[in-house]
C-alpha cells in the first residue's frame, strides 16, 4: 500500500475506531522460531505504522526461545534496518482500547523482506491462485492453562474431554467465546481435550494469509483472557514432560473452477487425480519439513507414535496416528473433504507452517505424484515389512537430525526462499546446542511458556 494510498483509509478508520473507544494500535509478527513480537503506537499514529513502517533490527528475524539469544550470522547482525508495516485491511478491535493488526517485513526501499514469515506465505498462496487453485486453511490450536509462574493446576474433576473442565474455567471459556465473537474471529468449537488443563479451539476455514492472521490473534484474545482470571497459557509442544502434548494442526481444502479436489473424483477415497497428488506431495516432503512444521528442542518429546501426534508419513481417512490425516466429505463434515496436517506443533511459525504445508502440496500437483496406500489401521501395529511395503516412516524425534534435512532440503529453499529457511535453522540449531542436553523435565520447565503471548 502506498502512502497516498495508506493515508487516507487510516484516517477514516482512526475517525471510526476513536468512536469506539480505541486508543491504541498492537502491531505483531512472529519470527522463525515462533515467537510473536509486538510494537504498539497511539492510535493517531496507525497511518505511519502501515506505511512507511515502523522501524525494526534485522535480529527480530534470528531470536531465541531462551530470552536472551540471537543468533547472529553473516546475513543478519547489528547492522541494518528494516520496516514492520500493519495491514490496515486485517485490523481487528481487542477491546479495552486496544486493537490488533498483524504485520510484515519491509526493506528500506519499500521492497518485500525475505525474511519475513508473512510475505512468504503470502508469495506462495499466490503462486497457488495464479495457477487456477483456490486453497481455504483451517487451524486447530490445543494449549494448557497454567498459574502465573507456569506451575501446573490442580485437576482432581479433570476427566478427558469432560465437562467438568468447562465448569473449572466456565469464566474463560465464556470470555473468550465473547472476545472473539466481538474481534470478528469465529470459533468452531472450543472443549477441555485430553490432557489435564488442556483445551482447544477450532478455528473457521479462510484463504491462507487470513487463515494464519485469525490464529494469531486467537492467541492474544486466549493470553489477555487468562490473565484477567490470574491464569497463563502455555503454547508448549509439550508443558509438563511425560504428559499429553500440545498440536497446533493445519487443515486445508482446494479447488479448481470451484471443483474440489478432495472429493468427486474416483481415486482413493473419492479424490480427485490431482487431490491425490497434493497429499502425495505432502508426503514425500513431511520429513524435510519437520523442521519448518514442528522443529523446536521440546517437538520431539511428543513426536513419537501412541501419542495422535502423526509421527508416521503415511495416510488414512479419520487416521489420528498418521501424519496426513484425510476427511471425508458429506453430511456430518459441512465444510467439505480437506487434509489435516497433525505433525504441526504451537512452536512453529503458523505463517511458514502453512506455506510449507502448501508449498509441498502443490509441489505434488505439479509433478503429478502419486500417492501410497491409504493405511487403515494404527501404523505402529504393523510389522517393519508391512511399514516398508507401504512406505511407512518414523518421523525424527532427534532434533538435530530434522534440522539438518530441512537445512539439505532443495525442496523446501525452493518454496520457502533461501532466507526463512536459513534463519529457521540458525534459532532451532541455537536451541538444540544449548539446550538439547537438558532432560524432558527440564526442557520443559525452562520453556514451557517460551511462546506464551
Amino acid at each position: 500500500m502506498t502512502s497516498r494510498a495508506a493515508k487516507p483509509l487510516a484516517a477514516a478508520a482512526i475517525a471510526q475506531l476513536e468512536a469506539d473507544g480505541v486508543a491504541t494500535l498492537i502491531g505483531t509478527v512472529v519470527n522463525p522460531a515462533g515467537l510473536t513480537h509486538a510494537k504498539t503506537v497511539p492510535l493517531r499514529r496507525m497511518g505511519a505504522f502501515a506505511d512507511p513502517g515502523l522501524g525494526a533490527s534485522p535480529v527480530f528475524h534470528v531470536f531465541a526461545i531462551d530470552q536472551t539469544g540471537i543468533v547472529f550470522g553473516d546475513a543478519i547482525g547489528v547492522v541494518g534496518d528494516q520496516r514492520i508495516r500493519i495491514d490496515l485491511g486485517a485490523l481487528r478491535i481487542l477491546g479495552d482500547g486496544l486493537c490488533w493488526a498483524p504485520g510484515a517485513f519491509f526493506n528500506q526501499d519499500g521492497s518485500p523482506d525475505p525474511y519475513c514469515s508473512r510475505g512468504t506465505l503470502s508469495r506462495v498462496s499466490d503462486r497457488i491462485t495464479e495457477a487456477g487453485i483456490d486453497t481455504v486453511v483451517g487451524h486447530e490450536m490445543e494449549f494448557v492453562l497454567v498459574g502465573p509462574d507456569g506451575s501446573e493446576l490442580p485437576s482432581h474433576l479433570w476427566a478427558q474431554y469432560g465437562l467438568a473442565g468447562v465448569l473449572e474455567f466456565e469464566g474463560f471459556v465464556r470470555d473468550v467465546t465473547n472476545a472473539a465473537t466481538n474481534s470478528g474471529i469465529t470459533i468452531e468449537q472450543f472443549h477441555p481435550e485430553y490432557g489435564r488443563n488442556q483445551f482447544e479451539i477450532s478455528l473457521s476455514p479462510q484463504p491462507p494469509v487470513a487463515a494464519a492472521d485469525a490464529l494469531v490473534m486467537t492467541r492474544i484474545i486466549i493470553g489477555r483472557v487468562a490473565r484477567k482470571y490470574g491464569l497463563r497459557v502455555s503454547l508448549s509442544p509439550v508443558p509438563f514432560a511425560g504428559s499429553v502434548g500440545s498440536g497446533s494442526h493445519q487443515h486445508f481444502s482446494m479447488k479448481r473452477d470451484d471443483v474440489p479436489l478432495f472429493s468427486g473424483g474416483s481415486g482413493a477415497a473419492g479424490m480427485t487425480p490431482e487431490g491425490e497428488s497434493a497429499v502425495a506431495g505432502l508426503l514425500a516432503g513431511l520429513p524435510e519439513a519437520q523442521g519448518i512444521l514442528c522443529g523446536s528442542v521440546l517437538s520431539g518429546l511428543r513426536m513419537q507414535p501412541g501419542h495422535w501426534s502423526g509421527a508416521h508419513v503415511c495416510w488414512g481417512t479419520e487416521n489420528r496416528e498418521a501424519a496426513v490425516r484425510f476427511l471425508i466429505g458429506g453430511p456430518s463434515n459441512p465444510q467439505g473433504a480437506n487434509v489435516e496436517v497433525k505433525i504441526i506443533d504451537p512452536s512453529a511459525n503458523p505463517y511458514l507452517a502453512t506455506a510449507a504445508m502448501l508449498g509441498l502440496a502443490f509441489d505434488g500437483i505439479e509433478r503429478e505424484l502419486t500417492a501410497p496406500p491409504e493405511v487403515t489401521v494404527d501404523p505402529d501395529s504393523l510389522t517393519d515389512a508391512e511399514r516398508d511395503k507401504g512406505e511407512i516412516r518414523l518421523l525424527a524425534r532427534d532434533q538435530a537430525e530434522a534440522i539438518d534435512m530441512l537445512d539439505q532440503s532443495a525442496l523446501l529453499r525452493g518454496i520457502l526462499g533461501d532466507e526463512p529457511v536459513d534463519a529457521v535453522v540458525a534459532v532451532r540449531r541455537y536451541e538444540q546446542q544449548n539446550y538439547g542436553d537438558l532432560t524432558p523435565e527440564e526442557l520443559a520447565e525452562k520453556f514451557r511458556l517460551a511462546w506464551s503471548v
